[in-house]
């Protein structure tokens, strides 16, 4: 049983985060669920409500902050917010599983103030801003603007990487993700 448990993967956009998170969901699918965040922007291309995220109006979301019902959130960009519903990590405890996220650093790291040694905070850093920019050329989600806002955010995130208690260098695919196994099994003692 590993409920009570988080697991947090925190990046600047375009580190691999996601990757490494859906690695570990395939890894150990028994011990492990995805808490799926709450936000207020739109749906971007095949993203699926519920599945993706929770898609709330800025109206909606605001309300939830006023009735507690976040564990963390903010307002990442101005008018975007995200966030970790109470109730999505709570039904993922009463299952008996560990709870993952796949989160920006300021999340991540008020999680890990929150739920100090009951987390495991992970760091995953990208080779270089330079490879993390054309990362996110290539990814076609965010036009020139957006991205080099997110550029400009990843240079401030990546000073933070001493608050977490682990970073995987996410250089090559396969080795990053073998060390993200590593990391979580040794955490939840199940290798």
């Amino acid at each position: 049983m590993h409920a009570g448990k988080l697991i947090i993967f925190s990046a600047p956009s375009g580190s691999g985060k996601t990757t490494l998170v859906r690695h570990i969901l395939k890894t150990f699918p028994n011990d492990i669920a995805f808490s799926i965040s709450a936000t207020s922007r739109p749906k971007r291309g095949i993203e699926v409500n519920g599945k993706d995220y929770h898609y709330l109006s800025i109206e909606d979301f605001k309300q939830k902050v006023e009735n507690n019902e976040f564990l963390e959130w903010e307002e990442v960009y101005a008018g975007t917010h995200y966030g970790t519903l109470k109730t999505e990590v709570e039904q993922i405890w009463a299952q008996g599983k560990a709870v993952i996220f796949d989160i920006d650093v300021e999340g991540g790291l008020n999680l890990k103030s929150q739920f100090k040694d009951k987390s495991l905070a992970v760091f995953v850093m990208p080779p270089s801003i330079k490879i993390l920019e054309e990362r996110l050329h290539s990814r076609s989600t965010d036009n020139k603007e957006s991205i080099a806002r997110r550029i400009a955010k990843a240079e401030k995130e990546l000073k933070t990487a001493e608050l977490f208690d682990v970073f995987i260098l996410n250089e090559v695919l396969e080795e990053a993700c073998i060390k993200a196994e590593e990391i979580v099994g040794d955490f939840l003692k199940i290798r």
